[in-house]
């Protein structure tokens, strides 16, 4: 994501010890902000405001508190836009690779109603909670995909290292091989006498799959694979639903038109065909219509989510539903990404130990032939 070069003057002193290790690293492009910089600003700015400090102190102390460079970089320019009179939902909504259409709008909603400690609580809130479910996510997929990566290394060292040793040896009983060696022997010589092609092959499939991911066709593809697939859809359904509903609940609750709400969790969602499903219900109220009617036309929404929006808008809690929602939701993918990972874990060393089984067999087998021969 391309930030835009400062020429200020002030911005290039290299603080005091910045190790050479950080100035080579800085040599390959400015460190970009992570969402641990933003929480951190985030709850030291409310922090500040709660302590009576104005917005314009505050930056100026934070912009010194930060590690980040870029980070700091950026406070400075929010400085500098507070200090010529801008409101600070103008200031931040210059930097969107920082800050996103929800903070812009709901700081807005907060400097108008003078609440604007409140909503920087309410948006840490939510980074948590979203850093959470990230966390819960990679947790979940890291072990997995260690087993998946180690049962492949471990193929290919006996397919390149142990095999060859025992080429010369098999050749005297070539025809009495078993099929699983013949194939495996085969796989040893390709992977050994084409390794540049295989990895120049293997390298254009990746950079093909990427090109083919970011264009149009590709990416509703990807998104319709996530909505329909039986497990994906059952994790990305609820991860849409819990960004969604967060959003909009968070909006509503502090005075943002449901119009303006549904635009911003849009935003927040990287699937097309769910803003799709999103933009169908903006259009739903701008015809006059409920946004219950707009949810019961999607397959994909699991109808308690039905229910709960028709229940909140008829009691006119539709806030608070979307919270519920979201909370309901967030606790549902937790248990249902526990429960792929312990199902996962006994199914992929059953695999593994099929996969070396066949290794060993491979290699013992014909050993055991040459040795029946011999004798």
């Amino acid at each position: 994501m391309a930030l835009e070069i400062n020429d200020n003057p002030e911005t290039k002193v290299k603080p005091k010890g910045e190790s050479a290790l950080n100035r080579q690293i800085n040599l390959f492009g400015p460190k970009k902000v992570t969402a641990g910089d933003r929480m951190f600003f985030i709850e030291q700015l409310a922090m500040m405001l709660e302590t009576g400090s104005d917005l314009h102190s505050s930056l100026t102390a934070l912009k010194q508190q930060s590690d980040n460079p870029e980070m700091s970089r950026v406070i400075g320019m929010l400085c500098d836009d507070i200090n010529e009179g801008k409101t600070f939902a103008s200031a931040i909504a210059k930097h969107p690779e920082v800050f996103s259409n929800t903070y812009v709008s709901l700081i807005a909603a907060s400097e108008s109603g003078g609440y604007i400690r409140k909503i920087l609580e309410h948006l840490l809130a939510m980074e948590k909670q979203r850093d959470e479910l990230h966390t819960t996510l990679v947790s979940a997929m890291s072990y997995p995909a260690f087993l998946m990566f180690f049962s492949f290394a471990m193929v290919v060292f006996i397919l390149v290292v142990v095999f060859p040793k025992f080429a010369a040896m098999f050749v005297a009983i070539q025809d009495q091989l078993p099929a699983t060696t013949i194939v495996l022997m085969a796989a040893s010589h390709i992977i050994i006498d084409y390794w540049w092609a295989i990895l120049i092959s293997f390298s254009v499939l990746i950079m093909g799959f990427i090109y083919w991911l970011k264009s149009e066709s590709g990416n509703r593809t990807m998104d319709g694979i996530k909505l329909r697939t039986p497990i994906l859809k059952n994790i990305f359904i609820k991860l849409y639903l819990i960004q969604t509903m967060r959003v909009l609940g968070l909006s509503l609750s502090h005075g943002v038109n449901l119009v303006e709400a549904l635009d911003m969790a849009k935003n927040v969602v990287k699937n097309r065909i769910f803003q799709d499903f999103i933009n169908d219900l903006g259009d739903c109220i701008s015809e006059g219509r409920t946004l219950a009617s707009g949810f019961k036309q999607a397959e994909f929404i699991p109808p308690i989510v039905k229910q709960m929006i028709n229940t909140g808008e008829e009691t006119g809690n539709l806030a608070m539903v979307s919270t519920r929602i979201a909370d309901y939701f967030q606790k549902e993918l937790e248990k249902l990404l526990q429960f792929i990972s312990k199902a996962i874990e006994p199914v992929m060393l059953i695999v593994m130990g099929v996969v070396v089984g066949v290794l060993v067999s491979s290699l013992i087998l014909p050993i055991f032939k040459l040795s029946h021969a011999v004798n």
